[in-house]
């Protein structure tokens, strides 16, 4: 048998979406983001310093396509990013109507989803007065702090003085289809936020609300506020099997690494590793050298996103690239005769890009393990037909494989 390693790396998009026009950050369209490019052009001309310095250098995941990808979806210049394709690659349109992490993982793995998801207007407040009320309620507690947009960090920053004074719990929402809930694990409890989170998680998902995350924080007003690596995403359920379901259906193991068991609720989910997406490398590396035959390891390195896109740090971004590529070079050596691994993204955060939010962009499909070809550009669905056709198993959904 043969065994299949699904690597996303979060928000690594390469522009192109061919309707882009119908996305926006803020009044914006996202037509011309392009995560990848942009970095790479940053980096070529010294705009992308702190930390590193110079062409943005991605050795592995140019060998197996990545600038090639880049150009075939956009056209973009790629400075630093010339090589000559060593693996199969392309890239991915995703055709559901998102530009989230649900979607984009959910038509990965074979469903495109099915319906509009649920956003939260950018104004205070933010949520409607029923929910609210329910919130505080789940939280045993007069009211909510936050009721806004915000950005994770800056909101504890500014009101977690006040929530660790009144008990009552930082909710908050992006551009994505979220509901997120701060609290300090000492003062309020890791255990009370998580419950929260569950009691709520029922009502927000019948509203077509994507996730409830618990982001859970330390600190003092004094010291400054940090948050933990104990976030937890309430996610809804996907409508329908996914390639989780259809190789464990097959008789086969799963394997995920990182947000993919949040993503899909542990539908189809044999084994789960979780950490920061250093930790996250030694477990994708350990399951290259352990996992079985005809086995699945899917796995998320979400903190190009979480750390860099979100917060436009371009050479914060290119750093973790860089790093990211050097790893994965590691891990790609060890591969076994027969194995497949897929490097490839669910979306776009283009960090020179105006706004805060995702950018609707195509992404690479880059597949180490089967020969060198162009796969040319494909839709995010012939993923999952793929990777069901490599481990020789059913496939469900619209995809088509292209192996």
């Amino acid at each position: 048998m043969t065994r299949a390693f699904v690597v996303v790396m979060d928000s690594v998009g390469i522009g192109g979406a061919p309707d882009a026009d119908r996305f926006f950050n803020g009044a914006i369209p996202d037509t011309g983001a392009n995560t990848l490019a942009h970095i790479a052009q940053a980096c070529a001309e010294g705009r992308a310093e702190d930390g590193r310095s110079g062409p943005l250098h991605l050795p592995n995941l140019d060998g197996l396509g990545l600038g090639a990808a880049t150009r075939l979806a956009s056209g973009a210049e790629t400075p630093g990013l010339k090589a000559t394709p060593a693996g199969l690659w392309g890239c991915a349109r995703e055709h559901s109507p998102g530009k989230d992490t649900p979607s984009g993982h959910w038509e990965l793995a074979g469903l495109p989803v099915p319906w509009d998801w649920r956003y939260f207007p950018d104004t205070t407040p933010s949520f409607p007065a029923d929910l609210t009320r329910a919130a505080a309620e789940a939280a045993g507690a007069d009211g909510i702090l936050g009721d806004c947009h915000a950005s994770g960090t800056a909101i504890i920053a500014e009101l977690g003085a006040g929530h660790m004074r009144t008990g009552w719990p930082i909710c908050y929402t992006s551009a994505d289809s979220v509901f997120q809930i701060a609290a300090h694990e000492e003062s309020f409890g890791l255990d009370r936020l998580l419950d929260m989170c569950r009691a709520l998680a029922p009502r927000l998902h019948e509203m077509k609300v994507g996730r409830v995350i618990a982001r859970p924080f330390v600190g003092t007003p004094e010291d400054g506020f940090t948050r933990t690596t104990n976030r937890k995403d309430f996610a809804i359920l996907p409508p329908a099997p996914v390639l989780t379901n259809w190789v464990q259906d097959a008789g086969r193991r799963v394997h995920a690494v990182g947000k993919i068991g949040d993503i899909f609720s542990m539908q189809g989910i044999d084994t789960l590793r979780k950490g920061s997406d250093a930790e996250l490398m030694g477990h994708l590396s350990d399951l290259v050298d352990e996992a079985e035959d005809g086995s699945l390891a899917f796995a998320n390195f979400v903190e190009f996103d979480s750390l860099y896109g979100h917060r436009r740090d371009i050479s914060g971004y290119a750093r973790a690239l860089e790093r990211f590529d050097h790893e994965i070079g590691v891990i790609l050596q060890k591969l076994r005769p027969g194995d497949l691994m897929l490097l490839t993204a669910d979306h776009g955060n283009d960090p020179s890009w105006i706004g805060t939010d995702h950018t609707r962009e195509q992404v690479p499909v880059l597949i180490a393990g089967q020969g060198a070809r162009q796969i040319g550009a494909v839709n995010f669905a012939d993923v999952a037909a793929s990777i069901a056709h490599h481990l020789n198993i059913p496939a469900q959904g619209p995809g088509k494989s292209f192996l």
